[in-house]
């Protein structure tokens, strides 16, 4: 067992992305999931992109256009957003606020796929 706030977690730039870090908050031992902070700054987005394994979202703060297969959702704090595995989906905070959100996955090998 152990407690440790958020905000000290190792940030990583996420590749392909414009102003997006990761945290994992997880130990990747002794877990069969993962839980991730991700943060989008102001103006900031992910592009299109499937994965082999579902995610499931839960919005912490800011708004964003976040798309998943042909829905476009404005995604707010409070917010929960479940991903299938393969459905396309990407993100856009240009709703003048930053974005955070956990992003829970599998331990299963995952396959990013750049979709234009």
């Amino acid at each position: 067992m152990y407690c440790k706030n958020s905000d000290e977690y190792l940030k990583n730039d996420i590749p392909k992305t414009q102003k997006a870090q990761i945290a994992v908050l997880s130990p990747k031992e002794e877990t069969d999931f993962l839980v991730r902070k991700i943060k989008i700054e102001e103006g900031g987005s992910m592009p299109n992109h499937t994965n082999l394994i579902q995610h499931q979202q839960y919005v912490l703060s800011g708004e964003a256009k976040v798309v998943v297969g042909d829905e476009t959702i404005n995604a707010k704090a409070g917010d929960f957003i479940y991903i299938p595995a393969g459905v396309k989906h990407y993100y856009e905070a240009y709703y003048g606020k930053e974005y955070q959100f956990l992003c829970m996955i599998t331990t299963t090998p995952d396959t990013i796929t750049m979709v234009e």
